[in-house]
């Protein structure tokens, strides 16, 4: 990998992208600054958003401007406000080091008098959305008769919205002998025609594959009823404490209805769209931007441009009906190197479409299994034992306080009142989740699935292996005393271990269950409930599913082992003598015994076995 030395940026520059914490050039930024530095070099880069594309055309294009010379040289056109204010705030900080370089940011929904006056008095890099930069040329303010260099930024997301006209006007009033550069994050007709149009001999850059979903982005669907969206919403939601994300709905209406629900259900959560004021969107974005709102509820126009750090998820209220705005919205989580989630709660009626972006950005969707309120309750108590644990605590400040409280409260136990602080702080889901509305999930026809995947390939039933048959049969021991031995149809191969087991016990079977001893084998796996409980587990887990893939669990005992059967369990029993298995079952039987949970750590299955106090189903 080269420095941005070696890439030929200059040292003012590379001074200052170094106190912004620039180590090394990212792939976009290594293929394209070498070449714009050059002349008549024009440019299409296919990237994804977040993938480092400002500092990629701007790096070279700051270098290139004239400091010296007030005449605009450069101009970088982009489809929203914010991402207007977000290019010029970056080239500006990009040039701190260069005396004389000025950049200007003129868009709608501001002072035009304002802009006017600053363009007269000069700036050599204009960042600007097309329509306020087209009024400022026809009010004769705007002169790029010296442009040398032509950026579109976003270009797929200007044509999208219907900045076409604009576009060509703006390219047909700046000199032919000019570079211009091109960003998009995926190539249509349109992109095409502009290139063929106004660019010549042009490079096309592509990081990753043409109209490629973001590297570092998992994509999960939720297949519900239309009616049970915002309650699936909710669940996603919760399912993550820590999430910071934004949701995208298809019309102004959803928008504000979706915030309002969610705001009046006791979460951070604001609303984004055209009905808002430009006062109001800059609070919005500003609020967001701080880790002050950690829920936006936003359109497709409004969130266009819209790049914020640290976005865990995205979450899609419906699918778009055009790929390329997914691609757009998906794209703005997993940057930076970062992992990302991109969420679509969708009805029956949308699955085809999750087919047609799989095919688009060439990446599968995972068909998602909405998480249980037992789950959600023990993620949001997790949450809370850790945010207890580090608080700061200032003695010399709560020093005077402290007798009072004392006296007030000691009529109560150390359990009464940990018991009272994690009401306090976790009550809303447990009151919510005590009685939560059940959520369907349709079923495997209902999706619309040809094949189910099973252990013995493509349509075939899960209990089809010969071998699976046999250790489903076999399994190594008999179950404790006042315990029933149950057999389920995922193992190791599968990537499914004892804490697997018990998280997917925990989804279907409401209650406080008990596992005992968990047994693991290549392709099935045994595990160990109280007599009492075993029907019930059974039945709740008949609905049990991971992906796509029906759960079968059944009583390990009813059927008695033929003798074939018998050497394969004589076979397990000496594995486990001699600590292959046996490290496994272990695991699994202390994590059992504590009750479940998922990490990894005893403390956390400790943890589990104490909030169960709290909830009762």
């Amino acid at each position: 990998m080269k420095s941005f030395e070696e890439l030929g940026v200059c040292e003012p520059i590379r001074r200052a992208i170094a106190e912004m914490g620039y180590e090394s050039p990212m792939p976009v930024q290594e293929q394209v600054i070498p070449y714009l530095l050059g002349e008549g070099n024009d440019v299409i880069a296919l990237a994804q958003t977040g993938t480092g594309k400002t500092a990629a055309f701007g790096l070279p294009l700051l270098q290139k401007v004239n400091p010296d010379d007030r005449t605009t040289q450069a101009v970088i056109l982009s489809p929203t406000r914010e991402l207007c204010l977000q290019i010029a705030d970056d080239l500006k900080d990009y040039s701190r080091y260069i005396d004389g370089l000025h950049v200007l940011a003129v868009y709608g929904g501001s002072s035009i008098e304002s802009q006017i006056r600053a363009l007269k008095r000069g700036a050599q890099v204009i960042v600007a959305t097309p329509g306020r930069l087209i009024d400022l040329m026809h009010r004769g303010v705007a002169c790029l008769d010296t442009v040398e260099n032509v950026v579109l930024d976003e270009a797929d997301e200007m044509l999208n919205m219907g900045f076409t006209e604009s576009i060509d006007e703006i390219l047909a009033g700046v000199p032919e002998n000019r570079n211009t550069l091109l960003f998009s994050a995926t190539m249509g007709r349109e992109i095409e025609r502009i290139a063929k149009t106004y660019l010549r001999d042009y490079k096309e850059i592509v990081v990753g594959s043409r109209n490629e979903g973001a590297e570092n982005v998992n994509h999960i669907y939720y297949l519900v009823q239309a009616r049970d969206k915002y309650l699936a919403l909710k669940r996603v939601v919760d399912y993550f404490p820590k999430i910071y994300a934004i949701i995208f709905c298809r019309t102004r209406m959803e928008t504000q209805e979706v915030a309002d629900a969610l705001i009046r259900d006791g979460y951070n959560a604001e609303s984004l769209h055209g009905d808002l004021s430009q006062a109001q969107r800059d609070l919005t974005m500003q609020k967001f931007r701080q880790h002050r709102t950690q829920l936006l509820v936003a359109t497709d126009v409004a969130a266009r441009g819209l790049d914020v750090e640290d976005l865990t998820h995205v979450i899609n209220y419906g699918l778009p009906d055009d790929v390329e705005n997914y691609t757009h919205r998906s794209g703005r989580t997993g940057r930076a190197g970062k992992r990302g989630t991109s969420i679509a709660i969708i009805h029956v009626k949308e699955k085809g479409k999750v087919r047609i972006i799989e095919k688009v950005i060439g990446k599968q969707f995972e068909a998602g299994t909405l998480p249980e309120p037992r789950e959600i309750c023990t993620k949001q108590l997790y949450r809370v034992m850790d945010e207890l644990e580090r608080i700061e605590v200032d003695d010399n400040q709560i020093a005077p306080f402290l007798p009072e409280i004392y006296r007030k409260l000691e009529w109560l136990s150390k359990e009464d009142l940990l018991k009272r602080v994690v009401s306090r702080e976790f009550g809303r889901f447990l009151s919510y989740y005590a009685d939560a509305p059940e959520i369907v999930q349709p079923t495997v026809s209902e999706r619309g699935d040809k094949h189910k995947r099973h252990e013995g390939g493509e349509g075939r039933d899960d209990s089809g292996s010969r071998r699976q048959r046999r250790e489903r049969n076999a399994g190594p021991r008999k179950a404790e005393e006042g315990y029933r031995r149950l057999f389920i149809n995922m193992g190791k191969r599968d990537n499914f271990y004892a804490r697997e087991i018990i998280n997917l016990v925990n989804r279907y079977v409401k209650g406080q269950v008990e596992i005992g001893r968990i047994d693991l084998t290549t392709n099935c796996s045994f595990f160990e409930v109280p007599e009492q409980d075993a029907a019930l587990v059974i039945r709740k887990m008949a609905r049990a599913r991971v992906g796509d893939r029906d759960v079968i669990v059944n009583d390990a005992e009813r059927d008695a082992p033929d003798p074939r059967v018998a050497r394969g369990a004589r076979r397990n029993d000496r594995n486990d003598r001699r600590g292959r298995p046996a490290r496994d079952d272990r695991q699994g039987r202390e994590r059992g015994r504590r009750g479940g949970g998922d990490d990894n750590d005893a403390q956390n299955d400790a943890d589990s076995t104490d909030w169960r106090q709290f909830f009762k189903h």
